[in-house]
């Protein structure tokens, strides 16, 4: 875990907002001793929860995206560090690992331009780094019997945890992925828009559900190469669900789990999915985030659901004096997500 940031003790004092007659989760949350070896106390700590965060932005760029992921992290900690601990979700469940390090491929990138050629193949090399690295500390999370949940981040870290997952457990997965975009475009080097492709070409995805597509945002290309898939590849659309009423979403829920639930499986959660969430591809029209809660759970509650990953929030593309609300958005849906684990 040479690229592994260890968060400290210390670091998690200072996002916890502490206050007489109340403990929050900053306060009961674990974290690596500091003369500790960050992989055997995974191997011993009693926490079921891992919490990992990859502050990048180099996939996203690398895809024509606007750049800001990368400041998810820091919102996200400060949101979960400051949610009260209490009989319906406990603090000590989680053990916070720490950040990947990806300072130097955010320094190699940030001159880096997407629509220069030589620029954009560097890019492409970066993230490849990026999921190498990303995909060991998945793995060793996998083998210790821990449940990985990532803070992103751009979407192509998506391959990083398929992968790690995959090779913990010896065998392909599952993947549910809640987005307005596929992210199975074609395998053109590495961005956050082909993740999950290079990930089923390589082996490591299995069955892959797509839930919400948006259909303006969509390519001819994608629908067919779906189309050819449809055995290990299926999807709906938001404009089915939530414009024309066609399907419902909990019958739509089911469907996906139906697809996915007989082999271990992964959750991936795109922000940009979402209306008004600060993200490279933000969004006037989609499912509520009380649809997103409800589709974590439903997803979470099933003992094949081996990670949960949430990206492509943006902080620092939002209303600046509101950008702590994708953490705490993001804090939900992590407390969300291990309430519905409670059984396992």
């Amino acid at each position: 875990m040479e690229k592994l940031i260890p968060f400290s003790i210390n670091d998690l004092a200072k996002v916890t907002n502490h206050r007489s007659g109340e403990v929050k989760f900053g306060e009961k949350m674990l974290t690596v001793p500091k003369d500790a070896s960050p992989l055997e106390f995974l191997k011993t700590c009693p926490a079921k929860f891992v919490l990992l965060g990859v502050p990048e932005d180099v996939g996203v760029r690398a895809n024509y995206g606007r750049p800001g992921a990368s400041s998810a992290w820091e919102s996200a900690i400060k949101g979960i560090a400051n949610i009260q601990h209490n009989r319906f979700c406990k603090g000590s469940q989680i053990l916070v690992l720490g950040t990947l390090d990806v300072s130097e491929q955010m320094e190699l990138a940030k001159d880096l331009k997407f629509n220069i050629t030589n620029d954009r193949k560097k890019l492409n090399e970066l993230v490849t780094q990026i999921d190498k690295d990303l995909a060991h500390i998945i793995s060793c999370i996998i083998k210790c019997d821990k449940i990985p949940i990532i803070i992103g981040g751009g979407h192509n870290n998506a391959y990083g945890n398929i992968k790690g997952t995959a090779l913990a457990l010896g065998k392909p997965i599952n993947v549910v992925n809640f987005d307005a975009h596929s992210d199975f475009r074609i395998l053109e080097g590495r961005h956050s828009g082909n993740g999950f492709s290079y990930a089923y070409e390589e082996g490591f995805l299995k069955k892959y559900f797509i839930f919400g597509l948006h259909e303006n945002y969509t390519s001819k290309n994608v629908l067919d190469n779906l189309k050819k898939l449809e055995s290990q590849i299926n999807f709906n659309t938001y404009d089915e669900i939530g414009v024309r009423k066609e399907k419902s979403f909990t019958g739509e829920l089911n469907r996906a789990l139906e697809f996915i639930k007989n082999e271990a499986y992964g959750i991936e959660i795109d922000l940009d999915s979402l209306p008004n969430i600060p993200s490279s591809a933000m969004t006037l029209s989609g499912f509520s985030i009380e649809e997103l809660r409800y589709f974590i759970s439903h997803f979470g509650n099933h003992k094949n659901s081996k990670y949960i990953h949430i990206c492509e929030g943006a902080p620092e593309l939002g209303d600046e004096k509101n950008n702590h609300l994708v953490g705490k958005l993001i804090g939900y849906l992590v407390t969300d997500f291990m309430k519905s684990k409670r059984e396992f």
